[in-house]
């Protein structure tokens, strides 16, 4: 995520394109979105970034997205509003996807989009990310959900961070 500390880079016309931001927007990272729960309170989980109404998260040295028990998914307020539950993917009793299925509850719960950014040579992730995605049951979420690769996003930035991201972790636009 550190790319987006690089002075001028989200104004960079192709890469807000790919993201779908908009000109003003900074960047803030670490970002609490407060998705609400049932009872009333609000998660207080954190999103990688999130730039103008988009929230961003990001995945290139981690493993894999987050799995939780059912009762940690089933405590969010417009879990059946926004998924099919019976069709998010489960593996061991667990769901799969933890971070994404709370990105787009976030997304849906202010309105935004959500954005999923990850390495092509982690098909795992991509593929992690449809399953989550084709639960989703209202369409205007679904066509405000993303997913970006680093290898896309490489594509766009200006040489030295395109340099530093193929010397730091490989990743080649």
């Amino acid at each position: 995520m550190n790319i987006f500390c690089y002075p001028g880079v989200t104004l960079v016309r192709e890469l807000r394109a790919l993201l779908g931001s908009e000109v003003s927007a900074v960047p803030e990272f670490g970002v609490k979105p407060r998705t609400p729960l049932r009872d009333g309170r609000q998660d207080n989980t954190e999103i990688d970034m999130r730039l103008g109404d988009l929230l961003v998260e990001a995945k290139l040295t981690e493993g894999d997205f987050q799995t939780a028990p059912p009762r940690l998914v089933e405590r969010y307020r417009d879990l059946e509003a926004v998924f099919e539950v019976g069709e998010l993917p489960m593996r061991g009793g667990r769901h799969e996807g933890y971070q994404l299925i709370r990105g787009a509850l976030a997304a849906y719960a202010m309105g935004g989009s959500f954005c999923v950014l990850c390495d092509a040579r982690r098909p795992d992730l991509v593929e992690g990310w449809y399953r989550v995605m084709r639960a989703v049951r209202l369409y205007d979420v679904r066509c405000r959900l993303k997913l970006l690769t680093w290898q896309e996003l490489a594509r766009t930035v200006p040489c030295e961070l395109r340099e530093f991201l193929e010397a730091k972790y490989g990743v080649v636009a």
